[in-house]
């Protein structure tokens, strides 16, 4: 199981070319994607065919997150004849938030499948989707990615926006990986803000036995050696890198 970064930013920055939240997942000739934010749907195509994905799953209903789903869509509708369709698993409400966005009904289902994703486990292709809902928005999940066939093994787990390091706990394993927000770099988190920074990623890393620590979404202003090192001062021992466009990790 292979994980490309294909854009890592998030709601604002001053960082050339960054982009919005996208994450694929790859097993075999299975590619899976983990939310798709602003910017990031043109470089989706240095790695995948977008009509190939098996799926798209959104973590929660933040435009960095989810909007590129429009020119999923459009692509979807009219770049093909017959037009092609993607299967979308996210939030209650995803189809109307699209739709409302063009004051269209139906607008998204003319080319994307919305599912509820709701908390448990699901398979989709060789892969299994384990949801738990944590702190952000009014439904906003973290996700455990792993092979269907050896779904106890080592995985990816992906944290989402998230306020509290204590959520992830239902989600992650021993050896798991770990691709965390690190919205506010080394701290701390602005009161209220309901996002993560490195220490509160050591924390949770040490005391779950995480194999490894893959820092993103860190904001304008955070310097990304300082984060890394938070983490570690932190009380985390493992490996701690901080990922970007076009980084790639290979897991279980």
């Amino acid at each position: 199981m292979e994980l490309i970064v294909v854009g890592a930013g998030p709601a604002y920055t001053n960082r050339e070319g960054a982009s919005g939240s996208a994450y694929l997942v790859r097993l075999g000739d299975s590619s899976l994607l983990l939310d798709l934010g602003q910017g990031s749907f043109p470089r989706l195509f240095r790695h995948a065919e977008p009509s190939t994905l098996i799926g798209v799953v959104v973590s929660h209903l933040h435009p960095d997150h989810f909007v590129d789903l429009v020119p999923l869509r459009h692509y979807l509708r009219y770049e093909f004849d017959p037009p092609r369709r993607v299967t979308v698993y996210g939030p209650t409400g995803l189809a109307d938030r699209l739709d409302g966005l063009h004051a269209v009904p139906g607008f998204t289902a003319e080319a994307l499948d919305t599912v509820d994703v709701g908390v448990g486990r699901r398979t989709i292709g060789p892969f299994e989707l384990e949801s738990a809902l944590v702190l952000h928005t009014n439904e906003s999940y973290a996700y455990r990615l792993a092979p269907a066939a050896s779904a106890d093994g080592p995985a990816l787990v992906y944290s989402g926006d998230c306020g509290r390091a204590e959520d992830l706990e239902a989600l992650l394993r021993p050896g798991d990986a770990l691709l965390a927000e690190a919205s506010f770099g080394p701290g701390p988190v602005v009161p209220g803000a309901q996002h993560l920074d490195g220490p509160a990623i050591g924390r949770l890393a040490a005391r779950c036995g995480v194999g490894r620590v893959l820092l993103t979404h860190i904001q304008m202003g955070f310097d990304p050696d300082a984060t890394v090192r938070s983490v570690h001062e932190a009380g985390y021992e493992g490996s701690v890198e901080m990922v970007w466009p076009g980084s790639r990790a290979t897991l279980a």
